[in-house]
């Protein structure tokens, strides 16, 4: 089955399309997405594929993590989210060590936006939570990405404890990718409860990196962005 995955995905390979996906996600050397290699398949027709191959056993799923090749991670990640969903407690807990075991394949933005949440987070909510601690000090900028992206599932359950805990681990960090994350995740809870947002962002706005604020305070009225805003330096 995962022989005739691949062959259906050489139909969809585009060069052009291979070639722009490499410069959106940073393949070049020194970059963070250096390695990763494109075909050039839209998400859709991705998702597709997926869906046809949803019964894919987990050892071949981690073939398809294990390669270089872009899509085929992300199509991996669709199939066992897909799989996760429709899974008892003892194949979610399964699949939720398998994830964590193959974290190093979730190693570009799209990979760990379209997994962490759904997988990490919502096997985590009601759990022990440690992991996502250890990896929002770690030195790999897609573990702390799964950190705060994580994260995502409980503030969707309106439970923002560790989605502030985490962020505020993470408002030193250097890298842009976190700092969007954070500021992401910062606005998700603001679009739920507001004041909880504004609590967390009055004691560490102006010591936030700038694009991290920007993220949260985007969907702001444009009065209290400014107010924010006016205390860049």
């Amino acid at each position: 089955m995962l022989k005739k995955l691949k062959q259906e995905l050489q139909n969809f390979k585009n060069k052009e399309r291979a070639i722009i996906s490499s410069r959106f996600f940073k393949t070049g050397k020194g970059q963070y997405g250096e390695g990763d290699v494109f075909l050039g398949i839209t998400v859709p027709q991705q998702r597709a594929i997926a869906k046809k191959y949803s019964q894919l056993s987990l050892n071949e799923i981690e073939k398809l993590l294990s390669d270089k090749i872009h899509e085929y991670r992300l199509i991996a990640l669709i199939i066992l989210v897909a799989k996760y969903k429709k899974s008892n407690e003892k194949e979610k807990k399964e699949i939720a060590e398998f994830y964590l075991n193959n974290a190093k394949s979730v190693n570009n933005w799209d990979l760990v936006d379209s997994s962490a949440h759904q997988i990490l987070g919502n096997y985590l909510f009601e759990k022990d939570k440690t992991i996502l601690y250890t990896f929002a000090t770690s030195k790999n900028l897609w573990e702390r990405r799964i950190a705060i992206i994580s994260t995502y599932h409980f503030i969707q359950n309106n439970q923002y404890e560790n989605v502030f805990k985490i962020s505020e681990i993470l408002l030193n960090d250097t890298h842009d990718l976190i700092h969007k994350a954070v500021g992401w995740m910062l606005r998700e809870v603001g679009k739920r409860n507001q004041k909880e947002e504004e609590d967390f962002l009055m004691k560490h706005y102006k010591k936030m990196p700038r694009t991290m604020l920007r993220y949260a305070i985007e969907k702001f009225e444009e009065g209290k962005r400014k107010k924010y805003l006016d205390f860049e330096v």
